[in-house]
């Protein structure tokens, strides 16, 4: 029997990431166009990545019973006042594109010594419990003097993991997904339906 799942977003890149982490444990995650589900726009005013995603995941439970995830992440960057933060989707909209968004990062790190950032990733989770349950991923790293690979989306290509010292950008799928902000998240979730019975050990 598999556990079915929606998960509050129309990305496809996100869907493809999340699923190849959750299908192999007989989770079937859906997205909201794979259900016709028409979400009415909702204001990301939360003061944290928790509330933007708890925001996100209860416009999805008033059209559906369902178990539903929902995820905010961003890009902070140290020496940049951990910009653009919690804004990071939405700098990317205001500079036309990650990529411009990308160049006008880089041409703000000029000067700067300290490179650190950290990618980070918190997931909700409603209609499983009684309460909102959030799940939280982070991924240390250095931004990258300029954009490496074809990889990943978003900052990914300009974002090295500490963990294995290579970029976002020039990663496979399998290897991003070990451990990057959204896996480790995920992780967190998946062992929560585990120990709770919803999916087999």
């Amino acid at each position: 029997m598999n556990y079915e799942i929606i998960l509050a977003t129309n990305n496809k890149h996100k869907l493809q990431e999340v699923r190849q982490i959750l299908s192999p444990h007989k989770i079937v995650v859906y997205g909201l166009n794979d259900l016709n589900l028409k979400v009415k726009d909702v204001e990301e005013n939360g003061k944290t990545y928790a509330e933007n995603a708890l925001i996100k995941a209860k416009a999805v439970q008033e059209l559906t019973t369902m178990p539903i995830i929902a995820d905010d992440s961003g890009l902070e960057i140290t020496a940049l006042d951990n910009r653009p933060g919690m804004f990071s989707a939405r700098f990317a909209s205001s500079q036309g594109g990650h990529d411009n968004a990308i160049k006008q990062l880089l041409k703000e790190l000029e000067d700067k010594e300290d490179r650190s950032a950290r990618f980070i990733c918190d997931i909700v989770l409603l209609n499983a419990d009684k309460n909102p349950l959030t799940f939280e991923g982070i991924a240390k790293g250095t931004i990258a003097k300029e954009k490496q690979g074809e990889g990943g989306f978003g900052y990914d290509p300009i974002f090295i993991s500490d963990e294995t010292g290579t970029c976002f950008g020039t990663m496979g799928q399998e290897e991003k997904n070990t451990v990057s902000h959204r896996a480790k998240a995920l992780k967190k979730l998946l062992a929560y339906l585990k120990i709770n019975g919803f999916v087999p050990l």
